[in-house]
């Protein structure tokens, strides 16, 4: 990831910002409209959990510069996600929701050069959960 596209997320992400509870009902809603099939995955408040979805992205933009600290959290959701049911295929149908809610949400600011970085920043992310969702499939596998 470039200098510049880490530049276009941070400030992406700062105009989100002010709109991340709309954001994220944004997004949930288009998720579940679209994929139908994962919104068995999510129990609970869905308003508690575009909080933690929210804060989870301001953690990962604000950590672009030292993407280290963030590999084991999120090496740790991954793990929890499996054990929710969640499929490596199911994170491209996240990425979908998710940038459909960013170009809801930035207009005309979501353009080619910021979905660029975005897809970039969010493969980057799903590929260590997934690891991490792995890792715990593999380990199951050699308990039994």
């Amino acid at each position: 990831m470039t200098p510049e596209q880490k530049s276009l997320v941070v400030d992406s992400w700062n105009r989100v910002l002010p709109i991340k509870d709309k954001a994220a009902e944004l997004f949930y809603g288009r998720l579940f409209e679209v994929y139908p099939e994962v919104k068995p995955y999510f129990k609970g408040d869905m308003t508690s959990q575009g909080m933690k979805l929210m804060a989870t992205l301001n953690t990962a933009v604000n950590s672009l510069d030292n993407l280290e600290v963030l590999l084991e959290p999120l090496k740790q959701m991954g793990a929890r996600h499996a054990g929710y049911g969640v499929q490596n295929e199911d994170y491209d149908k996240v990425a979908d929701a998710f940038l459909w809610t960013l170009e809801q949400g930035l207009g005309e600011a979501f353009t080619p050069e910021v979905k660029e970085a975005w897809v970039i920043t969010y493969t980057t992310v799903a590929a260590v959960m997934i690891e991490g969702a792995n890792a715990v499939s593999a380990s199951a596998e050699l308990q039994q």
